[in-house]
This record gives C-alpha cells, structure tokens and sequence, in this order.
C-alpha cells in the first residue's frame, strides 16, 4: 500500500500558514489515511493554530533577520546552524514522501534539510517579489508554484509553475447570502457595511485610521466589522457598538465576507487571492513595512486591471475620505470592481498545487 508522508512548513504570518492548511486540506481529501506533520517556529503564531486545526506542529529555534541593524540579527546564524540540524533529525525520523514550504524561516530550514537527504520538495511563492526563504531554496526544489506571471526574475524558467495562491476549502464554498450573513452578524440589512482586516496579528496605521472615522462612518450611515488583529484588541474593544462590531480574530471569513459591501484590507498576497474569490470591492492599503514594497506591487497589480482602489499610508490624511465617499456612494463602481476583481480569482489553484505534489512525490510502496 502506498504510503503519503508530508512534511508542511510555513509560518510566522497568517499569509504563510493558510496556504499550508489549503494544501494538508486538498491531500486529506485526495489521500485520506495520509500523515502529516507541521514544522514552524517556536513563539510563532503557527504554534498556536496549526493544532487547533488538528495538526501535529514540531518548533525550531529559528526567527527571521530584522531590517532594521538590531543585536538579535547577530544570533541568526546560530539559530539557522541549530534549525538545520533539528531539521535533519525531524525529516530522517519523520521520513516523508514530499516535503513542502510557503515561505518563512522555519520552511527555509526543514525544505533545506529534505533536499540534503534526498526527499523531493516544492515550495510555493505567494507574492509578485519571491522572499528571501524561497530563493535560497529555490535550487534544490522540484517545482516552484507562482501567483503571479514573470517570476523567472527569481526563479528557474523551468521549475515555474502559475498556479495562483492555495486558498482554504471554506472560502470555495459561499452560500450565503448578504441578508442572512448580516443577520447572524446582528447588522442592520438596510445599512451597507465596511469590513476592515489588516491581518491577523493587526495593523496599528490603519487601526488608528478607523479609530478616528468612526463618526465619518456614523455620518454615513455605514456599519463596520472591524477586525483589530491580537496586537490592538484591547487597545479598540471599548469603541464596540451596535454599528461598530470589534474584533480580535474572525475564524468564520465565509460570514465576514458574505455580509459585507465592501473591504478595507493590506495587499498581502494570501489577502489579494482570498478577495479575489469573494469578488468584493476592495479598498488596499499595502503595508510599507515588507521587503521590497511588494504589497503595494500586488495592489497596484490589482488597480491595473480596474479590479480595486488603493490608498498608501502617506496618502491617507489627504485622500481616504474622497475613496471611501466615492466607493460608499457609486453603485455602479462597486459592481465593476467586485466583477473584475473575480475575474482575477483562481479557485483550482490549490487543486493545480496538489497535482504538482503528486506529480514529484516519492511514496514509499
């Protein structure tokens, strides 16, 4: 009988650990009695999730180099020697027929050390500026699985794959109507509403952007579901109203999503995909914290195709109000960027991603 073994690493953002689950999802569904094990960081917030997903999660020591000159950048190479070694014992005790990352330090280790004991691995590029992680492993890789054409800047022409980014099962399956999903939101279903996410960790710039605008918003007869992220909870809980729902952390996206009229949101690329399935209009405003601006390249790859709006952080004293005011106000324009911005969407590409697994794996008989 043959045996599937995956070792699945990726972690440290949210925009890494869902595309992993979408992916250990798809290959339950195809192989039923396969065995999975997770390898993340310790203190990260894969430690935390992946189990309460019903996975199992093995830790490394191992955290990303600051941009900023910072004294722990001098433990890094330490902490790599260490993750790499670790690595080694855990795939050789583990012995899976595939191993596979989708970005962060800790899947630059474990993809490393299956590659140096012959394990084939493949490693899935979300964004439209390939990180450092996959660079480096990009060498040893069987496949490299893109979101976004011309990726050969980074990568082997010929291990590219343009699949799109893996997106979880649930967000394929939107049944619910806007009506239903403000009802069990206990919103008002005469009243359009704002959904405002920057990330699962949160972001404090647009945070304080919302914070001040809530009368704006009260004036304009919108309500808001307002997800603060873990960082800024309690910081914003007590602005909580009937109109104005705060929240930590949503786990059900698909409601989120369905009961909203439009979306404020950071242009990560796990974020852009996911958007592009619900096939709402979209406000981006791209972190300027990432390596080589890539959240704003992804939005303004998005804005090209009149699929979205974006507002950059230096921008939004001067601008927000007029965007929202002319996205609260024009139906018309709300149409055409949710339509176009579905016509953007992948919905197989977690199907395309397993395919390529089971194309390159190596089960043992």
């Amino acid at each position: 009988m043959t045996k599937h073994r995956y070792i699945i690493s990726g972690g440290g953002t949210g925009g890494h650990i869902y595309p992993a689950v979408a992916i250990a999802e798809e290959l339950k569904q195809r192989f039923p009695d396969a065995e999975f094990l997770f390898v993340g960081a310790k203190g990260k917030m894969e430690m935390e999730k992946i189990p309460k997903l019903g996975y199992t999660i093995k830790g490394l020591w191992i955290s990303g180099i600051q941009r900023k000159f910072d004294l722990k950048n001098i433990l890094f190479p330490i902490k790599l020697i260490f993750s790499l070694l670790h690595s080694v014992v855990i795939v050789l005790k583990f012995k899976p027929s595939m191993a596979i990352g989708t970005g962060g330090f800790a899947s630059a280790a474990v993809l490393k050390a299956a590659s140096w004991v012959g394990i084939p691995t493949l490693i899935q590029e979300q964004n439209s500026y390939a990180g450092i992680t996959n660079k480096w492993l990009a060498s040893g890789a069987k496949s490299i699985c893109v979101a976004y054409e011309n990726m050969e800047t980074y990568f082997p022409v010929s291990k590219i794959k343009l699949t799109g980014n893996p997106i979880r099962l649930t967000l394929l399956n939107q049944n619910l109507t806007a009506e239903e999903a403000k009802q069990k939101l206990d919103l008002c279903h005469e009243k359009q509403t704002l959904f405002v996410v920057g990330g699962s960790l949160g972001s404090q710039r647009i945070n304080e952007l919302i914070a001040q605008k809530l009368k704006w918003f009260q004036a304009h007869n919108i309500q808001v579901i307002w997800q603060t992220g873990q960082l800024y909870y309690d910081r914003y809980k007590n602005l909580a109203t009937q109109d104005i729902k705060v929240m930590k952390y949503i786990e059900d996206m698909n409601l989120t999503y369905a009961a909203s009229d439009f979306i404020i949101s950071r242009a990560g690329a796990g974020s852009v995909s996911e958007l592009a399935l619900v096939g709402k209009p979209v406000l981006f405003i791209p972190s300027p914290n990432v390596a080589e601006n890539h959240q704003v390249k992804n939005a303004e790859s998005i804005v090209s195709k009149q699929a979205a709006l974006v507002l950059e952080e230096h921008e939004i004293d001067e601008k927000f109000e007029k965007l929202m005011d002319k996205l609260i106000s024009d139906i018309a324009l709300q149409k055409e960027l949710g339509e176009n911005f579905k016509m953007l969407g992948k919905p197989h590409a977690t199907k395309e991603i397993v395919d390529e697994i089971i194309k390159i794996e190596k089960p043992e008989s």
